[in-house]
C-alpha cells in the first residue's frame, strides 16, 4: 500500500499510456488549499516510487512528468478550485508525447462503493446513491 507522503494516500491507476488519480474528500481539500498531494510506494533495496498530484498557476492543462523515480501530474490551478467546489466529477486532459502517442490524464474525484463498505467515512457520495436500480 502506498505511504502518504502529504497525510494523504491518493490511488493511482495506471494502465497503457493513461493515468488516474483518485482523491478523497480531504485530500481534494488539501489539493485546493496547499496545491500538493503525494504518496509513495517502496521496493526492496530501498528504492521507491514517488507520485503527486499538484495544482499549479502556469499550468494551462493536466500534463504528466517524470524524473527520479518521481512521477508529477500538473492541473491548472483554477480547474482544481472550481472542480473542488463543485459536483464536478473529474478533471480529464490529454498530453501528446514526443512519438506523437497521447498520454490520458484523469484526476477523479473517489466515491463510496454504493453497497458500503468499511473505511470510506471520506470518500464523496455516489452519484448513483439514491437510485433504486444502483449496484455496485
Amino acid at each position: 500500500m502506498p505511504r502518504s507522503i502529504s497525510g494523504q494516500a491518493v490511488k493511482l491507476r495506471i494502465l497503457d499510456n493513461s493515468i488516474r488519480l483518485r482523491l478523497t474528500r480531504s485530500e481534494v481539500d488539501v489539493l485546493n488549499a496547499e496545491g500538493l498531494v503525494a504518496a509513495e510506494t517502496s521496493f526492496p533495496g530501498g528504492r521507491e516510487f514517488r507520485y503527486e498530484l499538484e495544482s499549479s498557476p502556469a499550468s494551462v492543462s493536466p500534463a504528466a512528468f517524470f524524473s527520479e523515480r518521481v512521477m508529477t501530474v500538473r492541473v491548472p490551478e483554477d480547474t482544481v478550485r472550481v472542480w473542488a467546489d463543485s459536483d464536478e466529477v473529474s478533471i480529464a486532459g490529454e498530453q501528446r508525447l514526443e512519438d506523437g502517442a497521447t498520454l490520458e490524464i484523469l484526476v477523479e474525484k473517489d466515491f463510496k462503493c454504493l453497497s458500503g463498505r468499511e473505511g470510506e467515512d471520506d470518500m464523496f457520495e455516489h452519484p448513483l446513491a439514491s437510485s433504486e436500480d444502483a449496484s455496485c
